[in-house]
């Protein structure tokens, strides 16, 4: 981030919710490094910051400033909490399920490896509050832009729909985590300290509504950048697709998933599906100042051994079938010196801090996830040859042959084979499908000595429960 000698009006902003957020508490000593930590976030996406001194609560009087707000947030899920490619629920996921193993010491890591997590954990913590402080960013982006007598009625919409995204993503990966969460959608900082869990089955039913009305808010609105560091109505659709599926809603799904099929296009060359420019990227974060690339390849890539931190699973390296081009362009080797060991490595993407140009921005969503959405929505309404057709477009794209199954069942298993070895790795899809397919079990009993059915959710963090006992009760098994 550059260094700027001026505090903005989202700089403000952003101070106002990381103090005011509901789940994090500050030291004051640290207050002075929240200001160096911001100074230029809004450069995060193509919005230029104001140049002059403002107070937070003039962000809402001018669309530029509204877009700093905004920036800040997509800065934030990059470098905090679950989404960051820097210890998110990529890497801290991938050890919890069956695509990563971890070979270093720190101890929220080695819980999380093992099975052995405690509800004091520093990273689920961490993931918890993180998520809050971006929920309520988005609240008060959503409440400010509302009350504003300055905007237009498009930009109100453009800014509503933009927070709405980001808030069901967050949302969809705190059910998927921890189950029933507080489903808080205010900026009062004291209801939000005493707000209960609300069922799961129920924030599903909210991410579906704001979805579709962001989608609404969104259509037609101009689009604010050329490299889709923005969620527009595309990103709400394909969002919305995904939780159609996970809330089992077959029909909306294949036909949310068809929309973006139709209007986007897969790209052909596997060297290139995580390059910034990509044609099938429907979201993603733009870089930083430092690194100038993806957290994600810095976290994955192993440059030696020892001193890897994270390699793929022996399951994972053989779920590849022989000739699947993914393997050989999203996955490499490295070897110790004396060439005794070998691991294999999740390389989509490769650019790491060494390189001077920003080639690969982090992405949320991306259209081959839409077909494989629409093969099993598909095959759920008994569309067979629709669903073949969808997941064999996926598989001669990595040069391999048509699938041969004939059952119901038997595709629904190979589509859920082909999610593992197109989304591996990407913002924790597997342990998602893992989780709603009611096979983590099944998958994880044989590989995590320690795994117990209760793992299938987080513990809420403890010192949550202890700042707010309306949490209560503790996930089972904790």
């Amino acid at each position: 981030m550059k260094n700027k000698m001026y505090m903005n009006s989202s700089t403000a902003y952003f101070i106002k919710n990381y103090l005011n957020s509901r789940m994090f508490q500050i030291p004051h000593g640290t207050i002075a490094l929240l200001f160096l930590l911001i100074m230029g976030c809004s450069d995060f996406v193509e919005v230029g910051p104001p140049k002059n001194i403002l107070v937070s609560e003039t962000v809402f009087n001018d669309a530029a400033t509204v877009e700093s707000a905004l920036a800040n947030i997509y800065f934030k899920m990059r470098e905090q909490g679950m989404v960051s490619g820097n210890f998110g629920i990529t890497t801290g996921i991938g050890i919890y399920s069956d695509e990563l193993d971890y070979y270093a010491f720190d101890a929220g890591n080695s819980q999380l490896y093992l099975h052995n997590v405690l509800p004091s954990n520093e990273i689920i913590t961490g993931w918890w509050s993180q998520s809050y402080n971006l929920i309520y960013s988005t609240n008060d982006v959503l409440k400010g832009v509302e009350n504003s007598n300055e905007l237009t009625v498009a930009e109100k919409d453009r800014f509503k729909g933009q927070a709405l995204v980001v808030r069901s993503y967050i949302y969809g990966l705190l059910t998927g985590l921890y189950g029933d969460v507080p489903y808080i959608t205010g900026t009062d900082y004291l209801e939000n300290n005493i707000a209960v869990r609300t069922p799961e089955a129920t924030v599903k039913e909210n991410i579906l509504s704001d979805l579709q009305l962001a989608i609404e808010l969104l259509e037609g609105a101009e689009i604010t950048s050329v490299e889709r560091v923005v969620p527009d109505q595309w990103a709400a659709k394909a969002l919305l697709a995904r939780m159609y599926l996970y809330t089992e809603n077959w029909e909306r799904a294949a036909l949310m998933a068809t929309e973006l099929i139709d209007n986007f296009s897969l790209e052909t060359d596997l060297t290139k599906v995580f390059l910034k420019e990509s044609p099938e990227t429907i979201w993603q974060l733009k870089d930083g100042e430092n690194p100038k690339n993806t957290q994600v390849a810095n976290q994955l890539v192993i440059r030696f051994i020892p001193g890897q931190t994270y390699s793929l699973t022996n399951q994972l390296s053989m779920a590849f079938e022989t000739g699947d081009l993914r393997k050989i362009n999203w996955t490499d080797t490295q070897s110790d010196t004396d060439s005794t060991v070998t691991l294999r490595f999740a390389h989509k993407y490769k650019a790491t801090l060494t390189e001077t140009e920003s080639l690969e921005y982090f992405i949320l969503l991306r259209l081959a996830e839409q077909y494989l959405i629409r093969a099993e929505a598909r095959t759920r309404l008994g569309d067979i040859s629709g669903a073949l057709l969808d997941l064999n477009t996926i598989r001669n794209r990595a040069g391999l042959p048509d699938s041969d199954v004939a059952t119901a069942n038997e595709l629904l298993d190979a589509i859920l084979r082909e999610r593992r070895v197109e989304l591996f790795t990407e913002l924790g899809l597997r342990w998602l499908d893992l989780k709603r397919t009611d096979t983590a079990g099944e998958v994880l009993s044989g590989l995590k000595a320690n795994w117990k059915q209760t793992d299938v959710l987080l513990p809420i963090p403890e010192t949550e429960l202890e700042i707010n006992p309306n949490l209560l009760p503790q996930n089972p098994g904790y």
